[in-house]
């Protein structure tokens, strides 16, 4: 009599064991699969600034712009050692705080997009 009785709750504890193992698999396969996925797409991210990189550097190696921006930039470091020039930088700058807004990050996007926006996020201590 006992042994009808041990059989199906026998069959049931195996069947529970089944499930509770088949579910445990399940959720440990899809973390693999995301982490596999996310590896991917950092793999393809990395890629992809690596390529942009080198294509930036292929397409600034007969350009002068960045040249350009140089000189520009340095133009207000050297009237600043200059007797009596030092008053025109301050003014100019004074004169670029009234432009809006829109003109100030025109020239901030201009800057970054010549030396790299990664290089100008070095520059300001920012990692990207």
């Amino acid at each position: 009599m006992i042994g009808s009785f041990l059989g199906p709750i026998a069959n049931l504890a195996g069947t529970w064991l089944e499930g509770h193992v088949a579910t445990k698999k399940a959720k440990t396969e899809a973390k693999i699969v995301t982490i596999k996925s996310e590896a991917i797409i950092k793999e393809r991210q990395a890629t992809g600034e690596i390529d942009w990189d080198i294509e930036q550097a292929k397409a600034s190696a007969h350009s002068w712009k960045d040249e350009f921006l140089t000189i520009i930039f340095c133009i207000p470091l050297v009237l600043c050692f200059i007797p009596g020039c030092e008053d025109v930088v301050q003014i100019g700058f004074n004169q670029l705080k009234l432009m809006p807004e829109w003109y100030q990050y025109s020239l901030g996007v201009i800057v970054a997009a010549s030396f790299g926006y990664r290089g100008v996020a070095k520059f300001y201590g920012r990692k990207k």
